[in-house]
């Protein structure tokens, strides 16, 4: 592919071609990491909030690169034809597309504070429930018929993210839903993506440690509907958050099809829910049919969640009768309000990602009603993000569970005990652990019958960051072994 193909990507964009070089050379990849540029690439000089792209283009020529993307007001001098943009980010997102080629047909991404990847993975389990070959690409990673790959990103770069979906359309995907989070948004890593629809769940306070406050971190969440959907594409919206009214109207007047779910829904109304132990019992209206639904998890979350994704499989085609059938089959994600095991006396305990202050009150909620004892809750707050969330977590801890053991999450750079005390400061009469596996060992011993516990904060993850080293760390695994050295 000529470089000039590729300029049009960009009506706006010009090329800047010094005296005596081809200014349309075959370009064979684009990459915005020097080190991972190879012979014939294009190299994306993005301003970043670390670093500046604009100082490895050496490094990217010396390696190979034909050419250099740069922002307009880059102050750059390159021995290299160098295409100009407003936004490079963008322009980065489409190469990928154009360069990767094929995608699955049918594409949506869901945003939200919380809950995308539980809707992501029950989307793509009721596209899979009618023969659909189908994908999810999130925060656990990588889900296809014949893949399970564990991940770490929400939102992968777009050079990723398009090679992953170039590799599941030839494995013959047609369906796969996608995170949509408020960096991969803000940062134009979906630009490239053809979505059919797009799904929210719900908004609270996270990431305030990039977004400057609460308007910006809806306005990043709000470029699903208004710049990234066609006109016309189904927009699944819960309707009971207090943000889902200025999500609502941000869809419609970019002239999507809005279709709300919840208590409030238009498309998928809930009229009445029991809550068992392990499951729920909801009556569903949608198109004047009421349906009767078992669903196999707790929690308002997660019929919430469960919703957003039957609302998205039935826009892209699913029978609104196999959608709400399906439901009754949806396995939970990994780590989202997940039963690891029981003590002998049949106290249950559960691992969640929950590391937002919503999150942390659904999931305490959640376990309420089935909780005939004692609520014991294990958290910490990661390093290197929002602090202001750690006191107001630890307020939540303590107003809604009975006892709380503050433990280290990942401190990364910071102090971990310093990161404990601002959980502590609002949180009297909680329990301080650092060690965490400590913290769960202690937990479990604890248990009593009619208790619950919920070790929240990492869910599915597999590592523990402390410094700049990552060590092998898993609650999943901390909890079975406590459990088992308690039935001794």
């Amino acid at each position: 592919m000529r470089l000039h193909e590729l300029v049009g990507i960009d009506a706006q964009a010009r090329i800047e071609t010094p005296e005596g070089m081809d200014g349309n050379p075959e370009v064979a990849g684009i990459a915005s990491d020097s080190r991972k540029v190879q012979p014939g690439y294009l190299f994306a000089a993005l301003a970043g909030s670390k670093a500046d792209g604009a100082t490895y283009v050496a490094d990217a020529l010396a390696r190979g690169a034909v050419a250099v993307v740069a922002a307009d007001d880059a102050a750059l001098t390159v021995k290299a034809p160098t295409i100009r943009v407003k936004e490079p980010r963008a322009f980065l997102a489409r190469t990928a597309a154009r360069i990767a080629g094929a995608q699955p047909k049918t594409m949506v991404a869901v945003t939200g504070t919380a809950g995308k990847t539980s809707v992501a993975s029950f989307t793509r389990q009721i596209w899979a429930s009618v023969g659909l070959p189908a994908a999810m690409i999130g925060t656990t990673g990588v889900v296809s018929p014949s893949r399970n790959d564990y991940g770490s990103l929400t939102t992968p770069d777009p050079v990723e993210l398009h090679r992953l979906l170039a590799e599941l359309a030839a494995e013959g995907v047609t369906h796969a839903s996608m995170e949509a989070s408020s960096h991969g948004l803000d940062q134009h890593r979906l630009d490239g993506v053809t979505l059919q629809a797009g799904g929210f769940t719900n908004l609270g306070r996270d990431h305030l440690d990039y977004h400057a406050d609460i308007t910006d971190y809806l306005n990043a969440k709000l470029r699903l509907f208004t710049a990234l959907l066609p006109k016309g594409a189904p927009a699944i919206i819960f309707s009971d958050d207090a943000y889902s009214d200025p999500v609502i109207s941000a869809a419609r007047d970019a002239g999507l099809d809005v279709r709300t779910v919840g208590r409030g829904g238009n498309f998928l109304a809930l009229k009445r829910v029991e809550h068992q132990r392990q499951r729920q019992l909801a009556e569903v209206h949608h198109a004047g049919k009421i349906y009767e639904i078992d669903l196999p998890l707790a929690g308002d979350f997660q019929l919430s969640n469960a919703l957003v994704a039957a609302g998205l499989a039935i826009s892209t085609g699913v029978a609104p009768d196999q959608a709400m059938a399906a439901l009754e089959r949806l396995e939970g994600a990994s780590g989202r309000l997940e039963l690891v095991g029981t003590t002998q006396e049949g106290a249950p305990a559960y691992v969640d990602y929950a590391h937002k202050p919503e999150a942390l009150e659904n999931v305490l909620k959640a376990v309420r009603p089935f909780t005939t004892g004692r609520i014991v809750v294990v958290f910490g707050c990661g390093g290197d993000r929002d602090r202001g969330k750690r006191p107001i977590m630890g307020e939540i801890a303590t107003r809604l569970a009975d006892v709380v053991i503050v433990t280290d999450d990942n401190p990364r750079s910071e102090v971990p005990g310093e990161i404990r005390a601002e959980i502590l400061a609002a949180a009297p009469g909680a329990t301080e652990i650092g060690d965490r596996a400590e913290a769960i060992r202690a937990a479990v011993g604890l248990l009593k019958k009619g208790d619950t516990l919920i070790v929240a904060g990492k869910g599915h993850e597999n590592g523990q960051t402390i410094g700049d080293r990552t060590l092998p760390f898993s609650d999943h695994e901390q909890v079975r072994a406590a459990l088992a050295a308690h039935a001794q």
